[in-house]
């Protein structure tokens, strides 16, 4: 098993435990009257660290979301030329932008420290906002094994 996979199968252990808080919050605040914010904001980081480090994966793995209008009666030969198009021509322009602007977002969230503008909010907003840079770098790795496992001519 590669790296890749016992990092996203380690990932795909955290959702039983994101589904177990958000049921703590839950009953914490609709049972006993006590809200959770610091577990909710943890709940939603977690999530975000599981869309953002797994996209690039389910793209090596050909499992992401897309519409097969031109896809589903083809072979594997032109949907591998076609993965190789539609990568360059959209998962390069997404890498690009996505770590542009992230950059001076990311910056100005550590040089503040930023923090959670909600009262019992987490403390480490700007750890969370560093997240956002798994997702250009997780898609850079599904493009680069997708040109990688091309048959150029």
């Amino acid at each position: 098993m590669k790296i890749e996979e016992k990092f996203i199968n380690l990932l795909s252990l955290s959702i039983p435990f994101m589904v177990i808080m958000m049921l703590i919050v839950v009953v914490s605040r609709y049972v006993f009257g006590i809200g959770q914010t610091g577990l909710q904001e943890l709940i939603m980081y977690m999530h975000g660290l599981v869309f953002l480090a797994s996209a690039g994966y389910l793209v090596t793995k050909d499992e992401h979301v897309r519409v097969d209008i031109f896809y589903r009666d083809t072979s594997k030969e032109y949907k591998h030329k076609l993965n190789v198009i539609l990568g360059i021509l959209f998962l390069l322009p997404v890498i690009l932008v996505t770590i542009f602007y992230s950059f001076e977002f990311v910056e100005m969230s550590w040089k503040i420290s930023e923090i959670s503008t909600e009262a019992g909010g987490l403390k480490y907003v700007y750890v969370q906002k560093t997240l956002i840079f798994l997702l250009p770098v997780s898609l850079l790795f599904a493009l680069l094994r997708i040109l990688r496992t091309y048959k150029w001519k």
